[in-house]
C-alpha cells in the first residue's frame, strides 16, 4: 500500500490548489479516504473525509472539495479561496474501514505529505 500527496505550493490569499494523493495496493473505492493537516507547532486535524460524499471541516466548508477519481484510484482535494491559516503540511489517509472516521489514529497508511503556503 503506498499514498503519494502531490500539488502544494505558495500560493497568495484568495488563491487556488489542488492536491493529489495516487494511491497503489488497494481501491479508493472501497475504503474511507481523508486529508488532514498540521500547521506549524500544532496538532494535527481533520479537512474532509469521504467515502462516498465528501464531510468537511467546519473551516473548509464551502471553500475545498474532496473527491475520487476511481479509473485513476486517486484522491483530490480542490482548495479555493485559499487563507493563510490554511497554512499547513497537507496529507492524506486511508482508512481500511466501510465507514469514515475523523480521528487520525485511526487510519492505516498516511502518504508523506505536501506543503501548502498561503501569504497574505
Amino acid at each position: 500500500v503506498q499514498l503519494v500527496e502531490s500539488g502544494g505550493g505558495s500560493v497568495q490569499a484568495g488563491g487556488s490548489l489542488t492536491l493529489s494523493c495516487a494511491a497503489s495496493g488497494f481501491p479508493i473505492s472501497a475504503y474511507c479516504m481523508g486529508w488532514f493537516r498540521q500547521p506549524p507547532g500544532k496538532q494535527r486535524e481533520g479537512v474532509a473525509i469521504i467515502r462516498d460524499a465528501g464531510i468537511y471541516a467546519s473551516s473548509v466548508k464551502g471553500r475545498f472539495t474532496i473527491s475520487k477519481d476511481y479509473a485513476k484510484n486517486t484522491l483530490y482535494l480542490q482548495m479555493n479561496s485559499l487563507k493563510p491559516e490554511d497554512t499547513a503540511m497537507y496529507y492524506c489517509a486511508a482508512y481500511f474501514n466501510p465507514s469514515c472516521t475523523w480521528s487520525p489514529p485511526s487510519y492505516n497508511y498516511w502518504g508523506q505529505g505536501t506543503q501548502v503556503t498561503v501569504s497574505s
